[in-house]
Order: C-alpha cells, then sequence, then structure tokens
C-alpha cells in the first residue's frame, strides 16, 4: 500500500463518513482497475471500513445496476461497495451510481473528468495522484 491510496481512503471517507457507499475504480484497463482497487481496498480496511470488493470485466450496466441494487437493499449497515472494471462502469448511464470515482491511467492516457481521483500507475509499485484542470477541454473530453 502507498500513501496514494491511503491519501484516497482518506479523502473518500472524509466526504461518506457512514451509510451505505458506493466507490468505483476505473480505467481503459479493466484488470489494471482490479489491481488499483486491490490496492485501495487495502487502504480502506486499514482505516477500519468493511468493504464488499466486485469487479465487472465488461462493466455491463445491467450486472451493475444488480450489484449495486443488491447492496443498497441489504441490512443496515457502514459497509463499502467497491467496485473496479473498464470505463464502462463512468459511462453516461453508469456515473451516477457512485458516490465516488477513481479513475487509473498508464502512460499517455487521457483522465476521465467525471472521477473525483485520478491516479498514473504506469508504475504499479508507484503510483502517483495527477489532479488535472478541466476548465479549457470540451465537455466530451475522456466520455
Amino acid at each position: 500500500m502507498t500513501d496514494v491510496w491511503a491519501d484516497i481512503a482518506s479523502e473518500f471517507l472524509h466526504f461518506y463518513p457512514r451509510g451505505r457507499r458506493l466507490l468505483a475504480v476505473a480505467g481503459a484497463d479493466a484488470e489494471r482497475s482490479r489491481q488499483a482497487a486491490d490496492d485501495l481496498l487495502s487502504a480502506l480496511t486499514a482505516s477500519g471500513q468493511q468493504v464488499i470488493r466486485e469487479h465487472s470485466p465488461d462493466g455491463d450496466e445491467a450486472e451493475l445496476r444488480a450489484a449495486v441494487t443488491a447492496f443498497r437493499e441489504g441490512p443496515k449497515s457502514d459497509d463499502v461497495l467497491l467496485v473496479s472494471g473498464p470505463s464502462a462502469l463512468l459511462g453516461e448511464r453508469t456515473r451516477g451510481m457512485w458516490n465516488y470515482a477513481v479513475w487509473q491511467l498508464a502512460g499517455d492516457e487521457p483522465p476521465h473528468t467525471v472521477a473525483g481521483s485520478i491516479v498514473d500507475v504506469t508504475d504499479p509499485a508507484h503510483p502517483a495522484r495527477r489532479f488535472a484542470d478541466y476548465c479549457a477541454l470540451p465537455s466530451s473530453y475522456g466520455a
């Protein structure tokens, strides 16, 4: 675990301290998203959170909605549903399902404007948080 994941976990928990919370880790490569989410899982559990971990290899909307509905309808708790997968997790019809989204990228891949956090995992052992100014970008950038 690196400080990047601990910082993101801390930020997420600051904004969403209690209740059922939904967190997505997405990117152009679903398998890379899986690893990034596993690293974030470690940071969340180190912070005392109960996390339900899911992975969607293709970002199928119906499957995502079913998983989110089952999570929301479960018994009252302060659990976090952490889902990883491809960019479809932050697609136009699914982006509103999440309380918070992390976009992972590598190399020259573009960031996604919907994500609350952007992490460069070009070197997975040394991820780096990216802060981007989207003021000059068209609204379709990263969609």
